[in-house]
């Protein structure tokens, strides 16, 4: 005869981030009895770090073109009828206004992430959500119909639990792969993935000499007859190159270095020009018999740090403007040089510079109206730990959140 277990707790979720925090508020409003175990210290380390502490919290346009997927058909499923006023409806049923800014972008009034995780810990405590922090998860075990978990502080039990871990990135502020590692305890497979919305590293040997530099730029990236292309501003660094257009074009450019040692990016560094109207310019600024240097008078066009990048692969870094004034051919090289200067990239800053990590639980294996598992009964996914990814700008949030709600509902 079966041992009758006591089952102490309705719900156990793993993981107090963005997707396990709203499983745990919507299924206790449901009168379900849920713990929460989260391995950090402190509740929420990568919402607090959001947006730069204001926590881009999700995007009022959250299309599919947004979102990424080995199983696109899956992210469709889990998205439909969970709108940005969903995400706002929720939002606001805890007390917390949000405002709208630009590229669809959507933040806490407050513009402080730390109000987006003290509201979100203040709904759990008022529904009796219990939250244990320091608890590493060490094994799970089903017999019977029951969940036993054993962590660092003991071994409890539960009927369902939830898998809301996140994923690899920024491992300082609590990224791990536990999840994908319990999943596959129960025959899950996992979907290989990289480093994304991270900052890229370059073999270049003058990187010293173009650090610290920022501008606005257009970055393409050729992907075989089709060409990536993203605008914002770009920064030189020590160790290759960062900034937001990069952060976005990152995952193109590591699904690249997947097949080849490098990849080469071409910057506009001055998109709000076209080539002739940049032309056109600097031809008004030579003078025949000037000797001046060449790389003194372009610093009254760009950043001085980057002229010699720019001349030395044209071999006129020694040319003087009196030298060139008669050459319009020179002219169109140096616009040339800027417009479309060759950064070659051969990798990436890893998991610790990443906000998002790609790959993870096979989604093709997850109930997508429900987030449960296929394979095992009351085993239940969010978030991050599952094979999608999203654009900058509040979408992976967005995702996460949807999760929560679909998770929670169905638990």
């Amino acid at each position: 005869m079966n041992k009758i277990r006591k089952i102490i707790y309705d719900i156990i979720v793993i993981g107090a981030g963005a997707s396990g925090l709203v499983t745990a508020i919507v299924a206790a409003r449901r009168g379900k009895k849920v713990l929460i175990l989260e391995k950090n210290s402190k509740i929420g380390k990568k919402l607090l770090a959001t947006g730069n502490g204001k926590c881009n919290i999700t995007n009022q346009r959250p299309t599919l073109e947004r979102f990424y997927s080995h199983n696109p058909k899956f992210i469709s499923q889990v998205l439909e009828g969970y709108s940005y006023q969903s995400i706002k409806q929720f939002f606001k049923s805890i007390g917390l206004e949000l405002i709208e800014g630009k590229e669809g972008k959507v933040f806490p009034m407050s513009l402080q992430a730390s109000s987006v995780v003290e509201l979100l810990v203040c709904e759990c405590e008022q529904l009796g959500v219990e939250i244990i922090c320091e608890s590493e998860v060490q094994s799970i075990v089903n017999r019977n119909g029951c969940y036993s978990i054993k962590y660092s502080k003991g071994r409890v039990e539960c009927e369902k639990v939830v898998i809301a871990t996140g994923h690899q990135s920024a491992p300082q502020l609590g990224g791990v792969s536990d999840g994908v590692g319990f999943a596959k305890q129960f025959g899950h497979h996992e979907i290989a993935g990289f480093p994304t919305l991270v900052q890229l590293t370059s073999p270049r040997k003058d990187l010293k000499q173009m650090a610290g530099v920022k501008v606005e730029s257009r970055v393409r990236l050729k992907q075989g007859k089709q060409v990536v292309e993203k605008q914002g501003d770009i920064l030189f660094t020590t160790y290759g190159i960062s900034g937001l257009a990069i952060l976005d074009i990152s995952r193109f450019v590591m699904e690249q270095l997947i097949h080849t040692p490098t990849v080469t990016l071409e910057l506009d560094l001055m998109p709000k020009m076209s080539r002739e109207q940049l032309i056109a310019l600097m031809k008004k600024n030579l003078h025949k018999k000037s000797q001046k240097p060449l790389d003194i008078w372009l610093q009254g066009f760009i950043n001085k740090k980057l002229i010699a990048p720019i001349l030395e692969p044209l071999k006129l870094d020694k040319a003087t403007v009196g030298s060139i004034s008669s050459n319009i051919k020179d002219i169109e090289k140096i616009v040339q040089g800027i417009k479309t200067f060759k950064f070659i990239v051969d990798g990436s800053r890893g998991y610790k510079g990443a906000e998002v990590a790609t790959g993870g639980v096979n989604t093709k294996e997850v109930d997508a109206k429900t987030m449960e598992s296929k394979k095992q009964k009351g085993l239940y996914f969010t978030g991050e730990v599952l094979d999608v990814d999203g654009d900058r700008g509040g979408f992976n949030l967005h995702f996460a959140w949807v999760c929560g709600l679909r998770a929670g509902e169905s638990l």
